[in-house]
């Protein structure tokens, strides 16, 4: 991925810095989008020491002026954009908390983070790609296949996200840009510490998980690069699950 240049939102931590690190891993210049400028300065200094390029700058992706501002950094400091991954999202209020109970503010919120901040991504950024042929990865979830009981804001989130991620591809393979999304499982991030606090919840999910652990970011970040790389030149429209086989259970 040698002069190559990948857009990376929510990559102050978790997940994205895992994508961010894997991508200058193989050469490729990384812009660091996140609303976290501690964290996203952090992943410029992890990039720097391992001898890559990178760059940070502070974006809300639920804000359609916030977004176009970070497509045009990029641009203006890489001179274009080969892969983006739209990773930026927030969790719902809890597994605990029922439908009549979540506000509608709260409900929007995570939608405008995980579909809008999504959608946004790929309307800026889409035409820097479609001028290189590269590859967008979206991040939905094992959510985003298998619900489950309480607030339905983020697996509402995260069906959208495979929708949309279909439909984009089918807009842009004929233009040679390629679009697939993830579903992660459990990963060990900042998003997820909450899971990790109750030793109960953590112990059922290691047991219905048939691998029986939790994944590290940098696997899942694995699979994003493969997917943006040459080797996945086929692949579009795709959903792909990296869960440690919960959902074949």
């Amino acid at each position: 991925m040698r002069d190559k240049v990948a857009l990376v939102t929510g990559s102050g931590s978790g997940i994205g810095r895992a994508v961010a690190l894997e991508f200058v891993s193989r050469g490729a210049s990384v812009m660091v989008a996140d609303y976290a400028e501690e964290g996203g300065a952090e992943t410029v200094r992890l990039i720097e020491a391992a001898g890559g390029r990178g760059k940070f700058v502070k974006v809300d992706v639920g804000s359609e002026e916030s977004v176009a501002a970070m497509v045009a950094a990029t641009v203006a400091e890489f001179g274009g954009i080969d892969y983006l991954v739209n990773n930026a999202g927030i969790s719902a209020a809890g597994p605990n908390v029922p439908p009549h109970e979540v506000t509608l503010d709260a409900f929007r919120r995570v939608l405008d983070v995980n579909v809008v901040g999504t959608f946004l991504g790929i309307k800026h950024a889409a035409p820097e790609l479609l001028k290189r042929g590269g590859a967008i990865v979206n991040l939905s979830s094992t959510m985003g296949e298998r619900a489950s009981a309480g607030d339905p804001s983020y697996s509402t989130s995260k069906h959208a996200v495979r929708g949309l991620t279909q439909s984009a591809a089918l807009t842009y393979a004929p233009q040679g840009v390629r679009v697939n999304s993830i579903g992660p499982g459990v990963v060990k991030t900042g998003m997820t510490s909450a899971i990790f606090e109750d030793e109960q919840t953590t112990a059922w999910l290691k047991s219905v998980t048939p691998l029986k652990r939790f994944a590290d970011p940098s696997e899942i970040a694995k699979l994003i690069v493969f997917l943006c790389s040459d080797d996945a030149s086929y692949i579009t429209g795709a959903y792909y699950p990296i869960d440690g086989g919960w959902l074949a259970g």
